[in-house]
């Protein structure tokens, strides 16, 4: 194939939707000669963030599309970069049956991004480099699939996403329940008014423990701590702030506050996201929120414990949201409830078993409701039964994606919101439109963070 070719090819995926959804893709090459899978056709995707999430979930999701091909990996780590690109090569090696080095290591982001071969990026970064990343992928015309939550403050979310709209590129967030059958089927289910009317729901979410003082340690050689801190203040180096140095356990920065916002933030943005789904409210938000956490008074893990936050919206529904109640989400109507979980489904190993009780994914009032044929001239949301293919065939295809970037800013901003209430306990009023509190001065302060030069947004 001709530089020139190849060349034409690049800028024409790089564009993504910002030409028109309805152009069709050229042919690069005759089908009949190298088929739809040809290396030239594969979108090809580099790996931001090498941890736990990327290797057990991301960078496989992806690794398994044959119209796809990782060729970059990048982290502040060198030793996970490294872990990475032999991870990518070892798989590469297996499935094509002959010895395969074709994955590059980066230990700084931009340098991956500007690497004019790269089509889309993964990030699966901690929670406090998402915005910016995914601001400079954007300009620089990537593709993107990004971990949950979207941002690290809502001021961050709201630049997020008007960035990805400007750019015209394709943004799938990891809220992979959306991929999910019974997740799906729950939400349309109440759309289509199998309930009745909408009144209550009710979102179950895990718990973090609370941990001990940790002493200061020597930095890694091999971690850019400088860099991995970000915009959030400097603080000193202990290795349960951050990730192993051995292993891919679950990481200590989890459990910060600096770096997070804890499980409402990691898991709200799944379960909050699916209730959003079946309240029709995906685009919008609360305009009452309220509740009470328990924080840690010492140790280095700071994210809240206990908690129950409630919030109401504009068409009346009562949101209720705490660890102490079942995982998963109930819809309650004025004729009946729906429950739904995850089941046997796991994203990830750290993934709670929320089935061990015998709680069924999908549960309802009357069994009437689930065996409820939904017809063609209701209410039904695109079908994914893949997240990261999901995203993938939105690239090739030139569509959205099921998880696009303005309702993934509205799942985490609700979630945030949620959190804001925690750390003020008392009642906040909000205004989705304008996305600001209503006359409350000290909450308007918390939509965003003061941030740490040169690494802010």
């Amino acid at each position: 194939m001709t530089k020139k070719f190849r060349s034409g090819r690049r800028q024409f995926i790089k564009q993504g939707l910002q030409t028109s959804f309805a152009l069709s893709l050229p042919t690069i090459v005759p089908a009949r000669v190298f088929g739809r899978f040809a290396p030239s056709n594969r979108i090809t995707v580099g790996a931001i963030g090498n941890g736990r999430i990327s290797r057990t979930h991301d960078m496989p999701g992806v690794w398994r599309q044959d119209y796809a091909q990782i060729i970059a990996v990048c982290d502040l780590d060198t030793h996970r970069a490294q872990d990475g690109k032999k991870l990518v090569n070892e798989y590469y090696s297996k499935k094509y049956g002959k010895p395969y080095d074709g994955v590059t290591a980066h230990y700084h982001y931009e340098e991956l991004l500007q690497n004019k071969d790269i089509d889309a990026v993964l990030i699966s970064t901690p929670d406090h480099w998402h915005a910016r990343i995914a601001m400079d992928a954007a300009k620089a015309g990537k593709h993107i699939y990004m971990q949950k939550p979207a941002s690290l403050t809502i001021s961050e979310g709201r630049k997020v996403s008007d960035a990805v709209q400007k750019s015209g590129v394709v943004f799938q967030i990891g809220s992979q329940q959306r991929s999910s059958t019974q997740f799906r089927y729950a939400a349309e289910l109440v759309r289509n008014g199998r309930i009745g009317q909408l009144k209550t729901v009710s979102v179950g979410l895990p718990g973090d423990p609370s941990g001990d003082m940790e002493p200061e340690m020597p930095v890694p050689q091999n971690l850019n701590y400088e860099m991995w801190l970000g915009s959030t203040p400097e603080v000193y180096y202990t290795e349960k702030r951050v990730h192993p140095q051995n292993g891919y356990d679950r990481p200590g920065w989890l459990r910060c506050e600096q770096f997070g916002a804890g499980m409402i933030t990691g898991w709200g943005s799944h379960h909050i996201d699916s209730a959003h789904w079946g309240m029709g409210t995906e685009r919008t938000g609360p305009i009452e929120i309220w509740g009470h956490a328990e924080f840690p008074k010492s140790g280095l893990w700071d994210v809240h414990g206990i908690f129950r936050t409630e919030a109401r919206y504009a068409n009346g529904v009562h949101m209720i949201v705490s660890n102490e109640l079942p995982n998963g989400v109930k819809f309650e109507g004025t004729e009946g409830w729906i429950f739904v979980t995850r089941g046997n489904y796991r994203a990830t190993a750290s993934d709670p078993v929320v089935n061990a009780d015998g709680t069924k994914p999908l549960d309802a009032s009357d069994p009437k409701i689930l065996t409820s044929e939904i017809g063609p001239n209701e209410f039904h949301f695109i079908v994914s039964s893949n997240h990261h293919a999901n995203w993938l065939e939105a690239i090739r295809d030139k569509k959205q994606p099921i998880a696009p970037v303005e309702e993934a800013h509205r799942s985490c901003s609700a979630c945030l919101l949620h959190h804001i209430a925690m750390k003020l306990d008392r009642k906040v009023h909000w205004d989705p439109v304008k996305e600001d509190f209503v006359n409350d001065p000290q909450a308007s302060a918390l939509l965003s963070r003061p941030q740490r030069k040169p690494y802010g947004i």
